[in-house]
């Protein structure tokens, strides 16, 4: 579980938002979306410590994580897996050397061992033939599923989704959050998906948290917001030209 308690953020004089509070229960998909700018991955980037609050906590498991020591809270973003929004791989290795990256840094692993963790991975993103291809030959939707794959393969808890559907094609985006929604139920992980993509929010989320005018200004279920009144969140949902009735 993780609990998120009065996160307030600044950069300088500029507020991202004050009093942000909300619950992700164990194995629920929430999908966080906003305004550019609004600050959803600034959000991401406290849940794992990459970023410390002006004030409030961030508690996985019931342990704050900004509590912790540094090898402690190393241990903890070990929990989480990230897909980034460009896919984030290494351009100078193959797919499996890109998927067996974590695998080497935070493991001891044996090269069998890695060899069959990486494989598995890539079955579940169905790209076990992709193994040996280069970052070069990938494909946009190619890229993100090997990008999956590594976040994955250390077997998290969390994974983290940074604008998961953005710059494919409408197909290709599907694949994706089939991808995601199959993540969830056969590996029983807890997703947090930042995204613009309405059409994915009804796809893959549970829950909606949208951030508006520096502060979470809705949250709530998929079902609650399709019957919301809330003024500022139609006028989000009516801007992305994607009717939710």
């Amino acid at each position: 579980m993780i609990e998120i308690k009065n996160l307030t953020k600044s950069f300088g004089d500029l507020l991202v938002w004050e009093d942000v509070s909300l619950t992700i229960n164990d194995g629920e998909t929430i999908a966080i979306i906003g305004r550019s700018g609004c600050g959803k991955s600034v959000l991401l980037k406290h849940i794992n410590a990459l970023l410390v609050p002006d004030s409030g906590e961030v508690l996985i498991d019931g342990k704050n994580i900004f509590d912790q020591d540094y090898v402690d809270q190393r241990k903890m973003r070990q929990k989480f897996g990230v897909l980034f929004q460009g896919s984030a791989l290494f351009d100078s290795i193959n797919t499996f050397e890109n998927v067996a990256f974590p695998l080497r840094y935070f493991t001891n692993q044996s090269e069998e061992e890695i060899r069959d963790n990486v494989m598995q991975s890539l079955q579940y993103v169905n790209l076990e033939e992709a193994a040996d291809k280069e970052t070069s030959e990938l494909s946009g939707g190619m890229r993100k599923r090997v990008g999956l794959a590594r976040a994955i393969v250390l077997k998290p808890e969390y994974i983290m989704y940074d604008e998961p559907t953005s710059g494919l094609d409408p197909k290709t985006a599907d694949e994706i959050n089939e991808l995601i929604n199959g993540m969830a139920d056969a590996l029983d992980i807890t997703s947090i998906v930042v995204t613009h993509d309405m059409h994915s929010v009804l796809e893959v989320a549970d829950k909606v948290a949208f951030l508006d005018q520096q502060k979470l200004s809705w949250f709530g279920s998929v079902n609650e917001m399709k019957s919301s009144d809330h003024e500022e969140l139609l006028s989000f949902i009516k801007a992305s030209e994607y009717q939710i009735i």
